[in-house]
């Protein structure tokens, strides 16, 4: 795994958990990362960080609806 050194305001170092957890929800929703690769990124179980996701408004179900129609087409 690569080292990501990044620069926050002051104010943020007491979220620093939050904030790694904030940036692995949104790379997760963006496709970027995998559940288990996010999950890693915060340390934290699948299952943890799956129930997580709510808040920061971010689906477990990452499936747009172009992609459901697409799939419902098929049948």
């Amino acid at each position: 795994m690569t080292t990501i050194t990044l620069q926050v305001p002051d104010s943020l170092a007491e979220y620093q958990k939050d904030t790694i957890r904030f940036i692995a929800a949104k790379l997760y929703e963006s496709g970027k990362l995998s559940l288990g690769q996010a999950a890693e990124m915060s340390g934290l179980t699948k299952r943890t960080f799956a129930e997580l996701l709510g808040d920061y408004d971010v689906s477990l179900i990452n499936y747009s609806i172009t992609d459901i129609i697409e799939d419902a087409s098929k049948f």
